[in-house]
């Protein structure tokens, strides 16, 4: 096993979705030293890279029934299952020491994710609302960022930009997974996946996905109204393509928005 391969079965360019969103709720809570922005880096992507190994390992068996990810590791068996677990220890590892290095808080507030993580691949055995569920995983990545600086959770200092701004990025993540899971709805049927898409077909789909787009760009527009607004045209833009032209550039334009969104935090 190798670097690659790690990189590969937690799907690490997946982390560019939260980041942004990481450092923009550190931001949002103060001025973080070089030392504070490091292990919430440290702790974010063992955040990450735990959500994956534990999604990975829980779907094993639907991933080998669904063409597209027949190929993941677990499902191809190019990866053991102890493997897959020693990896997630790791990245426990990261988030728990991040966490600890940070404050008291973060450490004692640590399994919540953990907890959040384990949830979503069951969920979506049971509920179309697992869309959602994720996205409120990836609503932590500010939040816990924001606590990880002031060491605190007092309504007083965090309500309401940074709860728009989570708000905002569960409804965004919930919306692109909308989008990504229109291409397993034969499969999501067949495996049990309830999926929004599985349920309620490409149409109705479609237009929760609209009806998210205005919103998470109120939430969104706390941090900048002008990058807010350059996030929002490249995704209506993305609408128009077709295929798996869509998917590529649907993939682009949300892993681009927090980035955009940072940029613009920091020239203003």
């Amino acid at each position: 096993m190798d670097l690659k391969q790690i990189a590969s079965f937690v799907k690490i360019e997946h982390t560019l979705f939260s980041l942004p969103f990481v450092f923009i709720g550190a931001f949002m809570a103060g001025d973080p030293t070089i030392f504070q922005l490091l292990w919430i880096l440290i702790a974010a992507v063992g955040a990450r890279g735990l959500a994956m190994g534990l999604n990975r390992i829980i779907d094993r068996n639907i991933d080998a029934e669904n063409p597209r990810t027949a190929g993941r590791h677990l499902a191809a068996g190019t990866m053991s299952l102890q493997t897959a677990w020693i990896l997630c220890c790791v990245f426990l590892l990261m988030l728990i020491g991040g966490a600890w290095m940070l404050n008291p808080l973060c450490l004692y507030l640590s399994p919540i994710p953990v907890i959040v993580f384990i949830i979503y691949p069951y969920l979506k055995r049971y509920t179309w609302l697992c869309h959602w569920w994720l996205g409120g995983c990836l609503a932590l990545a500010p939040a816990g960022a924001w606590v990880a600086i002031t060491g605190e959770i007092s309504s007083n200092s965090w309500y309401p930009d940074l709860l728009y701004v989570s708000i905002g990025v569960g409804l965004w993540i919930a919306a692109f997974d909308l989008g990504y899971a229109q291409m397993d709805i034969e499969s999501d049927k067949k495996n049990g996946v309830k999926s929004f898409p599985a349920r309620f077909q490409p149409p109705v789909t479609m237009t929760v996905m609209l009806l998210s787009i205005p919103l998470w760009a109120f939430a969104f527009s706390v941090v900048s109204v002008a990058g807010t607004v350059i996030s929002l045209l490249f995704v209506i833009t993305v609408l128009t393509a077709s295929g798996s032209q869509f998917q590529k550039w649907w993939f682009r334009a949300h892993v681009s928005t927090g980035w955009i969104l940072l940029a613009a935090m920091q020239l203003s």
